[in-house]
């Protein structure tokens, strides 16, 4: 037996830790523009939202609401994300998926539905926040001139902000820290010029305000739902957090918040300033930005929606990738248009998304429209991700007391957030639900019905096997199919394989070959692991490969297993060389062929109707992906496809029995 450990998860520096994940000035600039492009963009249509409520404000409603947006910040963002929800990594990555993983040996199926709704959740969310955002920035195009055609903008920027992932955002990316940096001290500039204007404004730091306003305004839900919308890039902050690591995201988001509440309370100036002429259907946005900055405005915030929509792509990209990884979702073709690390594309995601970003803008066709369906979704994933916070905090040994107290504390504010939101759902929260019930669905099904194929596989001892394998490779009377016969197995128990691929081997067109090869892939719960084991079955005969890799690494099985090979040989353990006696005297090494099976569910099996749907549902949902072949990295010329029927049987089925002869009158 050989056990060989390659670590990838180092680079950037010596000490193995990325350059964006080190506490230093560079670090947090880099922090700034990836993590907080969402939450970021927020006061572009967070205080219309409020204002949108109720036209007809009073000063007390102003100061309630901003006071409801500084503590909804303080305790969702800060608390929740920042000081605790950060400690949840995985290996320094985060995100609810990340959180799955380290949690999935915990007993109760329940697990993962909670996970999938919650990433299903926050897929819905991403296709509408580009559409929000970029609106919002695009709509203070009006406030220059009235008759601005906002519509094919806004379609023409999300148009582009799709098409360019295709080739990779790396170097533009290296833009996008300086940009944020500006776009938050603008921000927070702004909201401070008109502070000083209306001091006034100060008085929302006392919760009492919050406290008041949602226990004497009839419209408490519709200003809670518009409320909301301060927050929804707090899931994100998480996601990001392999990216830049937990120091620079609390650093950074110190400065963030304080510039974020500057410029609410700015808006919140301006507001009380109008007193009894109202907001007079102004975006209090673009209102405390100066006339003659209003173009350049236009352009900044526009800029910042970009960057934000791009931060939610690349986050998709990633939770796809992990979900196929962990078994949610059917193999998809992955692309890595850059070389640096976590930049990945995904076709089928990226198309996807962009056609419910169009319909989303076609359909709503402005931002006021936009927020009713905004922020329903993003409750959802928060409150899954609370479950599993909880339960992440009694497996590290935080006390019972304690655990509670967190569960109980932001599953009834965001318990209240959802009611709040719920009432959106006629008016366009719909939309975002249908979007996540369809992922969701899919995620669920698929992980369910894979678990069911698994439990219904044979698996037989490859030991036992053995000396008829090695009957068989030294049987000449056999044409040889290659030097080196592949298979993948999906056996996690070294020294056993699927019956079906011994089948293969023996009795279903005997083939010979001289090593035989069997790989399983262990998707461990780390994210960038890649390693492997070797057991020897036979010297110079039968190898049992194990590829330990991270559910963020590609399966390259073809690549893995030459480097394995290489090791091998290196190691004196494997004679590589062509058995074929004129190759052999040349020294060229033996060929590989890989032989795949596909198992297809057989309508003849058995089983109770429910396995029977999700059987079916399997084999409806395997066209979403691609084929093994593909997704395994191998070359198409040294593949041999075979199917084998998964028979699953639940009752005992009939035998046939002999007919008894009885000889009539004439016999």
């Amino acid at each position: 037996m050989k056990d060989t450990h390659k670590d990838n998860s180092s680079y950037g520096t010596s000490s193995g830790m990325p350059l964006s994940r080190r506490l230093t000035l560079a670090g947090i600039l880099v922090t700034v523009g990836i993590v907080f492009g969402d939450i970021g963009t927020s006061p572009l249509y967070v205080m219309k939202a409020i204002i949108g409520v109720n036209p007809d404000y009073e000063p007390d409603y102003v100061l309630g609401a901003i006071s409801c947006v500084i503590w909804t910040l303080t305790m969702q963002t800060t608390v929740k994300y920042v000081v605790i929800a950060l400690r949840a990594d995985n290996k320094g990555e985060g995100g609810i998926l990340a959180l799955f993983a380290l949690l999935r040996r915990l007993p109760g199926r329940w697990i993962f539905v909670v996970s999938a709704i919650g990433a299903a959740a926050l897929i819905a969310d991403g296709m509408i926040t580009p559409a929000v955002t970029v609106t919002s920035a695009v709509e203070g195009l009006r406030t220059v001139s009235g008759n601005m055609p906002v519509l094919p903008v806004v379609l023409a920027v999300i148009l582009m902000i799709f098409l360019i992932q295709q080739a990779g955002t790396g170097k533009i990316g290296r833009m996008f820290g300086p940009f944020m940096l500006l776009w938050f001290l603008s921000l927070g500039v702004a909201g401070t010029v008109w502070v000083s204007r209306c001091p006034a404004v100060l008085g929302a730091f006392n919760p009492w305000y919050a406290v008041k306003l949602l226990c004497s305004s009839p419209e408490w839900f519709l200003i809670l739902g518009a409320v909301f919308l301060c927050t929804t890039g707090a899931e994100a902050l998480y996601s990001d957090l392999g990216h830049c690591g937990r120091r620079n995201i609390t650093v950074s988001w110190i400065f963030v918040k304080v510039m974020l509440i500057l410029n609410y309370l700015g808006q919140g100036a301006w507001l009380l300033t109008r007193g009894a002429e109202g907001a007079g259907g102004e975006n209090p946005f673009y209102a405390i930005v100066p006339e003659w900055l209003l173009i350049p405005a236009v352009i900044l915030a526009t800029g910042a929606a970009v960057i934000a929509s791009q931060a939610l792509l690349s986050g998709a990209f990633t939770i796809f990738s992990e979900a196929v990884n962990l078994d949610f979702w059917p193999k998809l073709k992955i692309k890595y248009p850059s070389v640096e690390r976590g930049q990945l594309y995904i076709p089928a995601v990226n198309w996807s998304l962009l056609a419910g970003c169009l319909l989303t803008v076609l359909m709503f066709r402005d931002s006021s429209h936009m927020e009713a369906a905004y922020g329903l979704a993003i409750t959802i994933t928060m409150l899954m991700t609370t479950i599993l916070l909880a339960l992440w905090m009694r497996m590290r040994g935080v006390g019972r007391v304690w655990s509670m107290v967190f569960f109980a504390f932001f599953v009834s504010l965001e318990g209240i957030f959802l009611v709040a939101n719920l009432f959106k759902f006629m008016h366009g929260g719909w939309y975002t639900m249908l979007a996540a019930g369809v992922v969701g669905t899919v995620m669920i099904v698929w992980r369910r019905s894979s678990e069911v194929r698994r439990g219904y596989i044979e698996y037989r001892s490859l030991e036992a096997a053995a000396p008829l394998i090695e009957a068989i490779s030294a049987d000449e009377s056999i044409p040889k199919l290659a030097s080196n016969l592949v298979y993948l197995s999906e056996s996690s128990d070294r020294g056993r394989v699927e019956s079906k691929l011994l089948y293969s081997i023996i009795n279903k067109s005997p083939k010979r070959a001289d090593h035989y090869w069997f790989v399983h892939l262990d998707y461990v719960d780390a994210p960038d692991t890649l390693t492997y084991t070797v057991d020897i079955v036979r010297p110079g005969l039968i190898y049992m490969v194990t590829l330990h890799v991270g559910y963020r690494v590609e399966p390259k099985v073809s690549v893995y297993l030459r480097q394995v090979v290489e090791d091998l040989v290196a190691a004196g353990q494997l004679d590589l060389t062509s058995g074929y006696p004129s190759l052999r005297a040349a020294g060229v090494p033996g060929d590989f062929r890989f032989v795949l099976l596909r198992r297809v569910f057989s309508l003849s099996s058995s089983c109770r109707k429910r396995e029977r749907m999700l059987m079916l549902g399997h084999e409806r949902l395997r066209h979403l992906g691609r084929s093994d072949t593909e997704a395994y990295g191998l070359d198409t010329s040294l593949v041999t496809l075979e199917t084998a029927p998964l028979i699953l049987n639940t009752a005992p089925g009939r035998r046939v029995t002999p007919a008894s002869y009885e000889p009539d009158e004439c016999g």
